[in-house]
């Protein structure tokens, strides 16, 4: 059985970099090397605000199209604000990301649920 052409579409990274991610509201990021550092796992696509700001800095990791097909949704992390965070994130998109490879336990941490699912009720 051949694989089809987007079973190698990898993971992607959204990043937020608008009025509290990526800002110096967010003391002792060095946010362009962030950016760099996701970017070199993943193809990285800057957004404005995401509007979850208690959150900040936000990385959203949506699922290569394999994780897709095992039924894997984006991943919503937030208070990524260190080194050591940003390269618990590079090695489990490294691994495969979501629907993949397992949530490492320390990124658990990191998950939220955004506010338009909360009141929806989604997950």
């Amino acid at each position: 059985m051949s694989a089809t052409p987007n079973a190698r579409v990898p993971c992607r990274i959204v990043v937020c970099r608008d009025c509290c991610c990526g800002t110096r509201k967010i003391r002792g990021v060095d946010h362009a090397a962030q950016t760099e550092r996701l970017r070199a796992a993943a193809p990285v696509r800057i957004s404005d605000c995401l509007d979850v700001c208690d959150q900040a800095n936000v990385v959203v990791v949506q699922p290569s199209a394999a994780g897709r097909a095992a039924g894997a949704r984006p991943v919503w992390l937030g208070l990524v604000n260190d080194p050591a965070a940003t390269e618990d994130v590079v090695s489990w998109v490294r691994e495969g990301g979501p629907g993949v490879a397992p949530l490492p336990d320390v990124l658990g941490l990191y998950v939220f649920t955004p506010h338009a699912r909360r009141r929806s009720g989604g997950s």
